[in-house]
């Protein structure tokens, strides 16, 4: 679902998005320490933290009711269901970091990427991140050892759709098999659309 951006907004968004385990938060993060121009944009989500997680840093926390109750209040640009719990990108994100004058990365999953596209086309670049392939993908998965196999199986299936979908709507394909390349791969896609 997407929400109304407000008037005057015209922002640079970055958007990543990947299967499960093809390396994308990670890679969002070296870009991010590299280019203090730009600032990222936390989520709120109705999963609970994983290990290391801090509310306000990785996501914004929160419960069914109150994610629900921001929909009714369209606070945000999208929002989605993605593995059984709740995702949304607030539009007070990308005020915040729109009036410190930075451009916007997002890590968010391909319904939001394609959500915000829609609210923002004249400034959103989709960057999709791929694994080097479905069986290191896998092994990836299994090796971060976060979920059962039931949910293994249910990401991996996941990931043939995305890509499927990806093939459609994003502007670029970015291999992560070795993730300085990668990130040197993404510098040159923000850069050709004249950020970074």
């Amino acid at each position: 679902m997407k929400g109304k951006p407000p008037k005057n907004f015209n922002p640079t968004l970055l958007v990543l998005s990947a299967p499960s385990g093809a390396g994308k938060t990670t890679l969002a993060r070296k870009f991010l320490e590299k280019h203090p121009d730009f600032g990222v944009s936390v989520s709120y989500t109705t999963r609970p933290p994983r290990k290391g997680e801090k509310d306000g840093v990785h996501y914004y926390f929160t419960d069914p009711e109150t994610f629900q109750e921001m929909i009714t209040r369209n606070a945000f640009v999208e929002w989605a269901r993605v593995h059984d719990a709740w995702y949304g990108t607030p539009f007070s994100e990308i005020e915040r970091l729109h009036s410190e004058g930075k451009g916007i990365l997002f890590d968010i999953d391909i319904q939001g990427g394609v959500n915000i596209f829609k609210a923002y086309p004249d400034r959103t670049l989709l960057v999709f991140i791929l694994p080097p392939s479905m069986e290191e993908l896998e092994r990836r998965l299994r090796n971060r050892k976060t979920d059962d196999e039931k949910t293994i199986e249910k990401r991996l299936k996941n990931a043939q759709k995305e890509i499927s979908i990806a093939r459609d709507k994003y502007d670029y394909f970015l291999v992560n098999e070795d993730l300085d390349l990668a990130l040197k791969e993404l510098e040159m896609i923000a850069a050709l659309h004249g950020e970074g």
